[in-house]
């Protein structure tokens, strides 16, 4: 699958059910998301986050941070409570506009659309915190290797970054359809089978790939975190990082 391929894909997904596409859940097909419910789910993530950041001696408040594959903006929504700004970045005009018409953050939040396979519209060094979650997993992989470099590129030096990236299959009846049939035939079965708006791409990036490029971009991995999630049927490294001045 192709970087325009995603592109289309989520903006036909931001466009149907934003709000389930950004948190799949059985039940909320339809755009079925209770709007607080949502925007709740993002506060236990970035305080897990800022404690493990705390626990390892990294900062847990920021000036600047970019939130990269924002969708609907409520990861962005948690982090604005510990930062001065947010940038949300994302590749789906859609899901930006629900992104801004659900926005409480009196202006902390910008949310801006990007549709190139880089950050080029933003200067070296122009963020303290880099971080996302539950989004590099859709894009292909030399897409992802390029924004990995991207993001050492715009976290300025003693900058941190928090990347979470899917690294394969569980050994799960679902696990083990991801790890022998063709992306094309997942594809195929998500739109006809599981009536998908439009497929989800799932890539799985090696740990030592990724902690190379980090290194190569002026970063260092300082701990990560491995998960288990039965609900996507994926093992995921979670990288908390430091670009040394």
């Amino acid at each position: 699958m192709s970087f325009d391929e995603v592109r289309r894909n989520w903006t036909r997904l931001g466009e149907q059910d934003p709000l389930w596409a950004v948190y799949v859940a059985p039940d909320k097909r339809g755009n079925r998301w209770d709007t607080d419910e949502f925007l709740a789910l993002g506060k236990p993530a970035v305080a897990n986050t800022r404690d493990w950041f705390g626990r390892i001696g990294l900062p847990t408040t920021w000036s600047r941070v970019l939130d990269f594959g924002c969708g609907a903006g409520r990861l962005s929504q948690a982090l604005a409570a510990h930062a001065d700004s947010v940038v949300g970045v994302d590749v789906s005009a859609p899901m930006l506009k629900t992104a801004r018409e659900l926005d409480r953050t009196d202006g902390k939040c910008e949310f801006v659309l990007n549709e190139a396979p880089d950050l080029k519209r933003f200067a070296d060094g122009s963020f303290d915190l880099v971080y996302t979650e539950l989004v590099l997993q859709h894009l292909p992989a030399n897409v992802i290797e390029g924004y990995l470099a991207e993001f050492m590129r715009v976290l300025r030096p003693g900058g941190s970054a928090m990347i979470h990236c899917t690294t394969r299959p569980l050994w799960t009846f679902k696990g083990a359809v991801w790890r022998i049939a063709p992306q094309a035939v997942v594809g195929w079965a998500q739109r006809k089978l599981l009536d998908y708006p439009a497929p989800m791409l799932m890539t799985p990036m090696a740990t030592d790939r990724v902690t190379a490029i980090i290194e190569a971009g002026g970063g260092r991995v300082v701990a990560t975190q491995t998960e288990d999630d039965p609900a996507t049927h994926w093992r995921a490294h979670r990288y908390a990082i430091t670009k040394d001045a």
